[in-house]
């Protein structure tokens, strides 16, 4: 076991560039399931998520050669089962993600429980929905064992009931491995969706709609190999941002994508946060007085995320984090998950001027004063908004499990100590 433990009161100040996005990684990887031939993927975050899912892509017989840091060449030519193992499955929540690949390219799959934040229920029916509709026969107790029917899927018109970002993502493999025109529709449009959208395109199926919730997916009884760059993290970026803006610091990050950030950006803006575009760059001038502004009629602004393109739910709790740090008083209302916002009394505990309502409603009011103080990370977003407090507050912070914080950024010590942060990774 590690843990952080970090000197407040530094303003962080630099350069950084985002690491690939990991809700992007994780399907991307998975699709290499697809073919026969060789995957290169560049720009892959070296996180414990994807290096879980290289495990369990090893374990299935996909051979996996780390080419350099960041860049992973697969081939899942030599596969030779279709059963993931419980034990890594109950890793990650992505090892879901294998469902749809396997089912299309062998008929079958054999599925137990994933793993994955406990952030509350995170439904499974999009995707077996969908893998109905294509035609497969879902045997489901504690595993889920999947079938193709005789002849294979079949392409289909779909309306997933929710626009579930992973189901969206196990209905696009599936039907780009399915010879005809599947239609989902109500589906989910992050740019991870889109991401993986591209490479699949690249390995040869045609799909329109791309960034849209209705995609059209012209599908191939056999797709090829591909090199492919995963594309940058917006919640990453959005995380340095919001960093940048409770130390003081000015911050410049790297080769973004400017669109995956319009509403990030604006929402940031009301919590008293402001930020430029640079070409690709964002910056975040130093030195701002962070004061939330107010809705028309003086009204108190709300906060609250949505599927794309509304605020990230993943963002959520960096949100809250920045909040406490500005002049005023914000409504944070997380709908998706009714157990994302728990983790408030850690940073109660700091100082923090939070009131809980439920489970999905915070109030908080800012600016206060923190304190360092001992915490635990419950989830990936949770510890990353408790390092946030961390580096604003007066005095000595310890943050334990950061196994959790791994999970989803890439050597974030390294990178926060590189722009000034008094922070260091200890055996706990």
């Amino acid at each position: 076991m590690e843990k952080f433990v970090i000197e407040g009161g530094v303003p962080l100040t630099g350069t950084v560039v985002p690491a690939g996005n990991k809700n992007a990684a994780l399907p991307l990887l998975a699709a290499c399931l697809l073919t026969d031939e060789e995957i290169v993927l560049h720009n892959v975050p070296r996180i414990r998520d994807t290096d879980a899912m290289l495990v369990l892509l090893e374990d299935l017989g996909v051979a996996v050669e780390q080419r350099s840091d960041n860049t992973v060449v697969l081939c899942a030519e030599g596969v030779r089962r279709t059963d993931v193992d419980p034990t890594l499955a109950e890793r990650i929540r992505a090892s879901f993600l294998v469902a749809g690949p396997l089912l299309a390219r062998f008929g079958e799959a054999l599925l137990p429980p994933p793993g994955g934040d406990v952030i509350g229920r995170r439904r499974l029916d999009p995707h077996l929905d969908a893998f109905r509709a294509l035609g497969a026969r879902v045997e489901h107790s504690r595993d889920i064992r999947l079938t193709a029917p005789d002849g294979g899927l079949q392409a289909c018109d779909f309306f997933m009931d929710e626009p579930s970002v992973m189901g969206t993502e196990n209905a696009l493999m599936a039907a780009a491995l399915t010879p005809g025109t599947s239609v989902i529709r109500n589906a989910a449009s992050e740019p991870h969706v889109q991401d993986l959208a591209r490479m699949l395109i690249r390995m040869g199926a045609a799909i329109e709609g791309v960034g849209s919730n209705v995609m059209h997916v012209h599908g191939l009884a056999r797709l090829g190999g591909c090199e492919h760059s995963v594309s940058p993290d917006h919640i990453e970026i959005a995380s340095f941002m919001a960093l940048a803006g409770v130390t003081g610091g000015e911050l410049r990050i790297r080769d973004c994508v400017p669109d995956d950030l319009r509403m990030i950006r604006l929402v940031f803006q009301r919590l008293g946060l402001r930020s430029e575009l640079d070409g690709e760059d964002v910056v975040v001038p130093g030195d701002q007085k962070l004061v939330m502004a107010r809705d028309a009629g003086g009204y108190q602004v709300k906060v609250e995320d949505g599927p794309w393109p509304a605020f990230p739910a993943d963002l959520t709790s960096i949100a809250l984090a920045l909040a406490t740090q500005s002049e005023g008083t914000v409504l944070i209302f997380e709908k998706m998950f009714e157990n994302r916002l728990i983790f408030t009394d850690k940073l109660v505990l700091m100082g923090a001027h939070i009131i809980l309502c439920d489970p999905h409603r915070a109030v908080i009011s800012g600016p206060a004063r923190l304190r360092g103080e001992r915490l635990e990370s419950p989830d990936i977003r949770a510890g990353m908004a408790m390092l946030i407090a961390a580096l604003c507050a007066d005095g000595v912070s310890e943050i334990g499990n950061i196994r959790q914080i791994d999970r989803g950024y890439e050597r974030i010590d390294e990178r926060l100590a590189a722009l000034g942060a008094r922070i260091e990774r200890q055996v706990a």
